[in-house]
């Protein structure tokens, strides 16, 4: 099976999918299929909007806890970032001028 390119969706069209999920009766392999989405996507879709409706599994991050991992863990990569230059600069000025 050839493998699909990574395709983005919109939070709104997410939204609306998942509303069509819960409201037609059909299964997430029908409403999959017929727009052409894969099943995993599409159940992770659910199961997220499951969370963020305070329905999810205890422990379950939801959405806007998500991104702001995302955010802390680019923060705290480019803190350390900075911190190894200025370890280095230090290292570099203590040797010029003992």
């Amino acid at each position: 099976m050839a493998k699909r390119k990574r395709r983005a969706f919109t939070k709104e069209f997410k939204a609306e999918t998942v509303r069509l999920v819960r409201d037609s009766g059909k299964s997430v392999g029908a409403i999959a299929r017929e727009l052409d989405l894969t099943e995993t996507a599409l159940r992770e879709w659910v199961r997220q909007a499951e969370v963020d409706a305070g329905r999810g599994r205890p422990g379950a991050l939801t959405t806007e806890e998500r991104e702001e991992l995302a955010r802390l863990r680019r923060e705290v990569r480019t803190l350390r970032m900075e911190r190894d230059i200025l370890k280095k600069a230090t290292a570099f000025f203590a040797k010029e001028n003992p």
